[in-house]
């Protein structure tokens, strides 16, 4: 099935706030075996609005927008989408009931504005929305869907999953499978990975797909298949899941679509090991990605932000005439770092790093996107520099990618 997403609000197009939930929708009905033909981002524009309806439903069968649908007079796309469909503005009692329910479990009092989200077009079926105020609108129209959800991503995702795509799932039902099998894999960049699998490739059965998903530091294969006979295909997949295996062996860290975060907590949980962080340049984003996983209180024991030199010497052990003669970005440093977290919070496993995010503070020596980055469990400890490219948001996020792979890798021996 073809879908068609239209994002709507003024404040997309001007970059006050970014698109999300675009792709959080794409995500998530591509496994479905459904098809994201377009996104189109457009304003609180009643003509642009009704434009992009109509263009939607030309190239899909399903057309998904998101936003417009607050009480505020710049939110109009519920009376478009009243013209588009026709009938008339009707107030729904069970919209109200609904509304006066999560103003209540907010603790807040209900106003005008609020209460006239009871307010809905004739032509629409209303999905309550349990998180919100506006309510979902399902349309139809000559055998095709809409689906009005809010712009508050946190409601889409929400009522997407709880809700709408239940729904849709049971409304545009198909006899075919379709199944997935993903692979984490390290120590290959794309090009060179799909050299190596260019022969097995070439011999995917007719319905299967390899898809090649790169991020820093790793890159997910994605084995995708389509058929009416799902013994057949899941066991092609299995069968293609396993020379997969022979082919890489131990570059597939994970045989699931996790974060590494995820994938680096499932091991230490599985081997009983708690884990510290002492980061520099980092500034706790390796701790935030951690702590993101539910669960991590299982392992995760906290963290020490060392970002000045003081901190370092203090609160770490790292000496004194170390960092005057290294320097704070250099391995001596990071290596007191991991020992001293590892000492301070009773952990068996610790990731340091130091470094020079940017935009300002490199040297010749040292330029900026250099990093320092130690790990350590028990009485193994590595330390290595690298030199990552690009904003300082980029360096951060290379570097705490590249400490918990590293740790993993020092894990799996």
């Amino acid at each position: 099935m073809d879908i068609s997403i239209i994002v709507i609000g003024d404040e997309l197009l001007i970059g006050q706030v970014t698109d999300t939930n675009s792709g959080w929708i794409a995500r998530h009905v591509n496994p479905l075996g459904w098809n994201v033909k377009s996104v189109k981002v457009i304003g609180d524009d009643e003509a642009e609005i009704l434009k992009a309806i109509g263009e939607g439903f030309a190239q899909s069968d399903l057309v998904l927008t998101t936003g417009g649908l607050g009480p505020t007079k710049d939110d109009i796309t519920k009376e478009a989408m009243r013209k588009y469909f026709g009938g008339s503005m009707v107030y729904d009692t069970e919209v109200e009931k609904n509304v006066l329910e999560v103003v209540e479990k907010r603790h807040l009092k209900i106003n005008d504005l609020t209460a006239a989200q009871a307010y809905v077009p004739s032509s629409c079926r209303v999905i309550q929305n349990r998180v919100g105020t506006a309510p979902i609108m399902w349309f139809e129209k000559d055998g095709k869907v809409l689906v009005a959800m809010p712009g508050v991503p946190f409601e889409t995702e929400q009522m997407m999953e709880r809700e709408v795509i239940p729904q849709l799932m049971s409304h545009f039902c198909s006899d075919e499978h379709i199944m997935h099998r993903t692979f984490i894999v390290i120590d290959y960049s794309e090009s060179v990975l799909a050299m190596k699998l260019e022969q097995f490739e070439a011999n995917i059965p007719a319905g299967i797909h390899l898809a090649y998903l790169p991020r820093p530091g790793i890159i997910r294969l994605r084995l995708t298949g389509r058929s009416a006979n799902g013994d057949q295909l899941a066991a092609d997949l299995d069968m293609l899941s396993g020379q997969l295996q022979d082919l890489l062996g131990s570059s597939i860290i994970s045989y699931e679509d996790k974060p590494v975060a995820a994938i680096l907590g499932d091991m230490l949980r599985e081997r009983g090991l708690t884990i510290s962080t002492a980061e520099s340049c980092t500034g706790g984003n390796m701790a935030h990605e951690i702590t993101a996983i539910a669960g991590s209180s299982d392992y995760f024991v906290g963290s020490v932000v060392s970002y000045s030199n003081d901190v370092k010497q203090l609160v770490l052990g790292v000496p004194a005439s170390v960092l005057a003669a290294e320097g704070a970005v250099s391995q001596p440093v990071v290596e007191q770092m991991c020992r001293g977290v590892n000492d301070l919070l009773h952990t068996q496993c610790s990731i340091a790093t130091s470094g020079v995010a940017g935009p300002g503070g490199g040297s010749p020596e040292k330029p900026v996107g250099t990093v320092w980055i130690c790990v350590q469990c028990g009485d193994r400890q590595v330390a290595e520099r690298y030199h990552f490219p690009g904003t300082r948001d980029r360096v951060i996020d290379r570097a705490t990618m590249t400490g918990m792979l590293m740790l993993i890798k020092l894990l799996r021996g």
